[in-house]
């Protein structure tokens, strides 16, 4: 199994003819994906050639997946007109839309977060590196070659650099499901629903979580470990030497006093019993030591 994206995915990419689309569609497709087809209006009815496949253009989501049966949208549009991209799949019924955009102002995002999340459409994103199930399929912009084996590590990261680096350091023992959430203040996808849905896949043992200073999206994650997650979680907290004030990076990333720094979340989620490494390299290490010690105990 995998949580949100599998080998039966069928996926559309809006913003496929572009320049980082027609990047990422090829990686994709290579990766195993199913990419069944493309969205641009301007190109509709054209095919586009990647190596030995010819994917098809259409004009919007909804012909797209009443042609192929898409059920995932990956989202390449530039930032004016991400808002009307998600809000055109989320109308169509999509049941995942993928949006690696990045930049996108804060009121559209609220916006198109709220209306797909009426209409039933899980939105990944948006400015993050989207999601992979290794062996399966692969939504987004997350380098397959990394972790080619799928295993049995649940990884939830608001970093897509930082889920690349895990991902490798740990690429010997695999993964069940990766997801870049992204780290803008408003994301669809947050640590919790990605925790939740590893609680519940058989297939996933432990669990990473890899958050970073600003927000307190790893304080909440925290409380939800305390009550509802009974699998191991290993954390690492991307930012503990940024200055004390000052905007790092991701749009989210802002810190204030105590709250939001990089100590506040380690002592939250070693509170209720997650591991946090000091390094990535360090966090990887835990994760095998626990899963050593949990083979180790079930042997016996």
């Amino acid at each position: 199994m995998a949580i949100f994206l599998t080998k039966e995915s069928k996926v559309l990419v809006q913003g496929m003819t572009g320049g980082e689309g027609m990047k990422h569609t090829r990686r994709m497709l290579a990766a195993g994906t199913d990419v069944v087809g493309g969205v641009n209006p301007r190109k509709a009815g054209r095919t586009v050639d990647f190596d030995d496949r010819a994917v098809p253009v259409f004009g919007s989501v909804r012909e797209g997946m009443e042609a192929t049966g898409a059920d995932v949208t990956v989202v390449f549009v530039p930032p004016p007109f991400a808002k009307a991209a998600v809000i055109e799949a989320a109308d169509a019924g999509i049941e995942l839309a993928v949006v690696i955009t990045e930049g996108i102002p804060v009121h559209d995002a609220v916006a198109f977060q709220a209306y797909a999340k009426e209409r039933g459409t899980r939105i990944v994103g948006p400015n993050c590196p989207g999601l992979i199930s290794p062996g399966q399929s692969n939504a987004g912009i997350i380098p397959a070659d990394i972790a080619a084996k799928p295993g049995r590590i649940g990884l939830v990261s608001k970093s897509g650099t930082l889920t690349y680096q895990l991902m490798y350091e740990l690429r010997e023992t695999g993964f069940s499901s990766a997801v870049g959430i992204g780290g803008d203040p408003v994301v669809g996808t947050t640590h919790i629903d990605c925790l939740a849905a590893f609680e519940d896949d058989p297939d996933t043992e432990i669990i990473v979580l890899i958050g970073e200073i600003g927000g307190d999206a790893e304080e909440r994650a925290a409380a939800y470990i305390a009550g509802r997650v009974s699998k191991p979680v290993i954390g690492y907290i991307a930012g503990f030497t940024a200055p004390e004030g000052k905007t790092m990076g991701h749009a989210g990333a802002i810190v204030s006093g105590s709250s939001g720094t990089a100590e506040a979340k380690k002592r939250a989620l070693e509170a209720v019993g997650v591991r946090v490494g000091s390094t990535p390299s360090e966090t990887a290490r835990l994760v095998l030591d626990r899963l050593a010690a949990t083979r180790d105990v079930t042997h016996n």
